[in-house]
């Protein structure tokens, strides 16, 4: 088997526009369980969009745009229900960002020889496969956007807008998330920016720089901006796809803002959709319940909903932009804000 057999049937990214989940969603909303509990998370998002005070932060953590959902997320950013996106860097660079140079995500199977793989360059995340060449070539691209930049601390919100400027000047990455992003001022903040492929381009960047001034990611600066955005925004709610650094860093912007004496008020409206267990008490299993005991999440309109996310974001974000309630709300641009230096 080589390399062209390999990669040859594409991920395909499902269109929520196509298809009104509506009945299934109110259906559930009349059976149990996890059912149950996703037609209540569908609830509180609408509830969220049409509250005209509320911002809506988006969170994502896990191989989500390589598995299909690419189109779902940038539609709910394109129809004004996110105002500000938390993320991973593989989502973000590793998969929108590749995927926005021409490179695309290929159906696979876990039932197959990893060092057949490895011989081929050929990367795989469970049931999907990626060309490690074009991967480096991914790599490469953000090292020359950070040679091209004054070389200063970037926010990884300031620098993946440069990401969208590049692909608006080159032409390319019609229907990702970061273009649809920049186009709307919507912010993408990656608290663990190195953690993908912009890690390695950064990393060749600053090898060749040297001792000589350079770009670099300031964390200390997302967790600052994306604080002014809470304080300027006052109401929030959450909509959370897994957990991780995106869940924690998103929810710990109530606390920072406490501490900037800016008496911020809880996230209003929280959801998450996950398969982690709160037992073990790592973070992306912990509830919403327990984020209330730190002052962080409200506990009246807040839902776990224990399912994967392939499965239960289609319908969810199907279920949102059916209802409509996107059509009266205006965008905040709070990348335009920060840009403009929010404070």
């Amino acid at each position: 088997m080589n390399r062209r057999d390999l990669l040859k049937t594409e991920i395909a990214h499902v269109d929520i526009t196509a298809f009104d989940s509506t009945p299934i969603i109110e259906s559930y909303g009349r059976m149990a369980f996890q059912a149950r509990n996703l037609a209540s998370a569908g609830r509180i998002y609408r509830r969220m969009i049409a509250d005209r005070d509320c911002s809506i932060i988006l969170c994502l953590a896990g191989s989500l745009f390589s598995a299909g959902l690419k189109a779902a997320v940038r539609d709910l950013v394109r129809y004004d229900m996110v105002d500000a996106v938390v993320s991973t860097g593989a989502i973000v660079v590793d998969q929108d960002f590749f995927e926005a140079l021409g490179f695309r995500h290929y159906r696979g199977t876990p039932f197959i020889d990893d060092e057949l793989l490895r011989k081929n360059m050929i990367d795989r995340i469970y049931d999907t496969f990626i060309d490690e060449e074009e991967l480096r070539v991914c790599d490469r691209t953000v090292g020359m956007i950070a040679d091209s930049l004054p070389p200063r601390p970037y926010s990884s919100r300031e620098f993946i807008r440069e990401l969208g400027r590049y692909l608006e000047r080159e032409k390319k990455g019609e229907g990702s998330l970061i273009l649809e992003c920049h186009r709307k001022a919507v912010p993408i903040f990656v608290p663990a920016f190195s953690d993908c492929s912009a890690g390695f381009g950064l990393v060749e960047h600053q090898h060749k720089r040297g001792k000589a001034a350079m770009v670099t990611i300031d964390s200390a600066r997302d967790f600052l901006e994306l604080t002014r955005v809470k304080i300027e925004a006052g109401e929030t709610g959450l909509v959370m796809i897994g957990g991780g650094v995106p869940k924690n860093f998103a929810q710990d912007i109530v606390v920072a803002a406490d501490i900037l004496e800016e008496n911020p008020s809880m996230h209003r409206y929280a959801i998450q959709i996950t398969v982690a267990d709160e037992r073990d008490g790592a973070l992306s299993g912990s509830t919403l319940k327990e984020a209330h005991s730190w002052g962080k999440v409200d506990d009246v309109y807040e839902q776990m909903v224990y399912a994967e996310a392939t499965l239960a974001l289609p319908l969810l974000a199907s279920y949102v932009y059916h209802g409509g309630d996107w059509k009266q709300r205006k965008p905040k641009a709070y990348a335009d804000f920060l840009e403009e230096g929010g404070q």
